[in-house]
C-alpha cells in the first residue's frame, strides 16, 4: 500500500465511481457501470486499483446511534501537562483504547487535542471524563461541550476538488 499523503492521479470516471460508492458502498459493478458509463468489468478494474492503491480504503455500515442508546455527543477539547514525544504516544494508545472515543485530533492553539466521544447519557460522559480523561498522567485540562445539534454529518469527501487527470 502507498503512503496515506501521496497523490494518486485519478481521470473524471474515477471521481464518479468514487463517488457513486461513497454514496452507496454497495453498489455492485454492474450498477456503477449504469451510474458512470462504463462497463462492468471496467468499473471492477477501476475499483480494485483505488482500493490497491489506498484511495478506497474499506466498506462499513452507518449506524444509528440514537436507536441504539447511545444518544449524547460531546467534544472534549484535552491540554496535556508535559509535551514528549513519549507523552503523545502514551496519550494515543489510551485514547485508542476508549471505544467512546470515535475521533481524535491533534491541535494547534489553545488544546493539544479534540475528541469526539458517543455515549448513552451524561453519567457516561462524566465516568468517561473524570474516571478516565481527567486521571491520565499527562492531562491538565480538560474542557467538553456537549453538542445539541448536529448540522451536518458526512463522512463523504469534497470530489469536486480532486483535480482529474487527463
Amino acid at each position: 500500500m502507498r503512503n496515506s499523503q501521496e497523490i494518486c492521479a485519478l481521470d473524471h470516471f474515477d471521481l464518479k465511481l468514487l463517488a457513486a460508492l461513497e454514496a452507496d458502498g454497495r453498489l455492485t459493478n454492474s450498477e456503477l457501470a449504469g451510474k458512470i458509463g462504463l462497463s462492468a468489468s471496467q468499473c471492477s478494474r477501476r475499483r480494485i486499483r483505488l482500493e490497491e492503491t489506498g484511495i478506497i480504503e474499506g466498506y462499513s455500515a452507518r449506524l444509528n446511534a440514537g436507536r441504539l442508546g447511545i444518544g449524547l455527543l460531546a467534544l472534549i477539547q484535552v491540554s496535556m501537562s508535559l509535551h514528549s514525544t513519549e507523552n503523545a504516544k502514551k496519550f494515543s494508545d489510551f485514547v485508542n483504547s476508549i471505544e467512546e472515543i470515535q475521533e481524535a485530533y491533534a491541535l494547534t492553539g489553545d488544546a493539544d487535542y479534540l475528541l469526539k466521544v458517543v455515549v448513552p447519557d451524561l453519567k457516561s460522559l462524566a465516568k468517561i471524563i473524570n474516571e478516565l480523561i481527567l486521571p491520565h498522567a499527562s492531562v491538565s485540562h480538560v474542557k467538553s461541550s456537549i453538542v445539541l445539534a448536529t448540522l451536518k454529518d458526512t463522512h463523504r469527501l469534497p470530489l469536486t476538488a480532486a483535480k482529474p487527470r487527463g
